[in-house]
């Protein structure tokens, strides 16, 4: 064979063989493409750039084109980055985004991380552009180049945990104050919201609701922290500074001392406090377990024997009793066709004062059966259980007091336990008003006006005078023992039974000097613990 025949079939044996691996390769890759290509589709699937000037440069490109899921596959953090890009972008809502390379350090054979700085551009409305440099760090993971993910590529000061915010209103502002100037609802970068402390949590909602927001062409990009307060501001300023905030009537000291006093009670507990001179609502305090409407204001209860303060001024003024009045007080009595009973004790024949000090139904039984039948609702009236008022941002209910269906609703409505029906607010107001013998119109701001629906007017000074010594008796000797170490208290307790009266609600209703409170204590079955919360809120004043 001669040698150029030879040379011709090793060369087309050397084809057949590249023929055979190219269509084995083929065969075993379901007619794919190449290795080169294929192995080049795998890298497109990893994150990253291959160069530290490619990834930084495709970094700024999706920001400035506001494409944060492309930007944000560009970063050691995906997750991260896309959630914080998007929602600052949205939150800034800028007409543009320019983000430009500024600076990037060399890397040196084999080096696998390097940094430099990059210039970022907000243009944020007409002719308010803000512009500032951020540094960044590159580093190699997987062959491939990455941006370090952290808040300050968003801006240089922000820490973890912090964001970006535009504010036209002034900078953590007081927007309402109590009445001695403490602030309880601030308003700034994060929008309104309430003071350190989350101070009368159950007004929450009216005291923002009276804030409105400051006018003006105030405009600033603030950082705040993760409850929304500012840290600084950034760019820009507002246009609110030395806006008056709202008055309220709220004490921030007798708020706290009232949410402190029921919040260390383990059932469902509220309290109420307002300043008897003014009509100022001191405070409205309800634990976690008495829920989060603001049942201290509207909500309706029996009010059992705390209403013998009204059965009393009803027996002073219509059937001519005195505090020293002789009245008799047995264990059980047949009242009418009721059977009434005490809680287990007799006084007998004794005074006025002394079967209202220690709670004897059977007396109050007694002195409403003897009343005309609006006799009850006649001192209700007066001491304002009927009373109706519009307060700003409140929704509230003082009681509803209507004369008796029949002889035995009266008896019962004589201790409180017929179809009487009264608030922790309204125990207050009538506590209030014997306190000072003026009608009261309860407020919530110094700036803006209760209306009243429905007023009314005080019992007789007189009438309020021999009250007065009965709800004392009640502290020194009586029910409310337990509040006499809270100096100088004036009070009645109550118990309520309802349902199939196997429980029952405790009460007390007083005044110390020129505070009215009354406490209330759902499925207390007693009022001894009333009164002992009742004591604890007026030592921390």
């Amino acid at each position: 064979m001669s040698p150029a025949k030879r040379r011709g079939i090793l060369i087309g044996g050397a084809l057949l063989v590249v023929v055979v691996v190219v269509a084995a390769f083929f065969l075993l890759n379901g007619g794919g493409s190449t290795p080169e290509a294929a192995a080049g589709a795998t890298a497109v699937e990893k994150p990253g750039a291959i160069d530290p000037k490619s990834a930084i440069s495709e970094y700024l490109q999706d920001l400035s084109e506001n494409d944060p899921d492309a930007a944000s596959r560009l970063t050691d953090d995906a997750t991260a980055a896309a959630v914080a890009l998007r929602s600052t972008r949205n939150t800034l809502n800028p007409a543009s985004v320019s983000a430009k390379l500024t600076e990037l350090q060399p890397t040196a054979a084999g080096a696998k991380q390097t940094d430099g700085t990059f210039s970022l551009a907000w243009t944020l409305k007409p002719g308010k552009v803000w512009t500032y440099d951020v540094p960044f760090q590159l580093a190699l993971a997987g062959g491939k180049w990455l941006v370090h993910w952290a808040p300050s590529l968003l801006h240089p000061k922000l820490e973890a945990g912090q964001r970006l915010v535009i504010s036209t209103a002034a900078q953590d502002t007081t927007a309402v104050a109590d009445r001695d100037g403490k602030p309880l609802v601030i308003t700034g970068s994060g929008g309104v919201r309430p003071a350190d402390g989350n101070p009368a949590p159950l007004l929450r909602s009216a005291l923002v609701g009276q804030v409105t927001a400051a006018a003006g062409g105030g405009f600033a990009v603030e950082r705040v922290d993760t409850g929304g307060k500012s840290v600084e501001t950034l760019f820009g300023k507002t246009s609110a500074e030395g806006a008056k905030p709202l008055v309220s009537s709220l004490s921030l000291a007798t708020q706290n001392a009232a949410q402190a006093a029921v919040d260390g009670y383990q059932g469902s507990a509220m309290l109420v406090a307002l300043d008897t001179g003014s009509g100022d609502i001191l405070a409205v305090a309800q634990n976690a377990a008495a829920g989060n409407s603001p049942k201290a204001l509207n909500g309706l209860y029996e009010p059992g024997s705390s209403f013998k303060i009204a059965t009393s001024v009803a027996a002073v003024q219509q059937s001519g009793l005195s505090a020293a009045s002789p009245v008799d007080c047995p264990g059980v009595a047949t009242i009418g066709t009721r059977t009434v009973k005490n809680e287990g004790f007799e006084l007998g024949a004794t005074n006025l004062q002394t079967a209202f000090a220690r709670s004897c139904n059977t007396t109050f039984g007694q002195l409403a059966l003897a009343l005309p039948a609006d006799g009850l609702k006649k001192a209700a009236d007066e001491l304002g259980l009927n009373a109706d008022y519009e307060i700003p941002g409140l929704k509230t209910e003082l009681g509803k007091v209507e004369p008796a269906a029949s002889k035995d609703e009266q008896v019962e409505d004589g201790f409180g336990q017929g179809r009487i029906q009264v608030s922790a607010l309204g125990g207050t107001l009538m506590a209030a008003t014997v306190a000072t013998g003026k009608a009261i119109t309860p407020r919530l701001w110094h700036d803006l006006d209760t209306t009243v629906v429905k007023g009314y007017s005080p019992p007789p000074s007189s009438a309020l005078g021999e009250v007065r010594k009965m709800m004392r008796a009640v502290v020194t000797s009586g029910t409310g023992r337990a509040a006499a170490s809270a100096g100088s208290v004036f009070g009645k307790t109550g118990t309520a039974q309802f349902g199939d009266g196997k429980q029952a609600t405790g009460w007390f209703v007083g005044y110390r000097g020129n505070v009215a409170f009354a406490v209330v204590l759902e499925n207390s079955n007693d009022s001894g613990p009333a009164v002992s919360l009742a004591a604890k809120f007026l030592k921390a004043l």
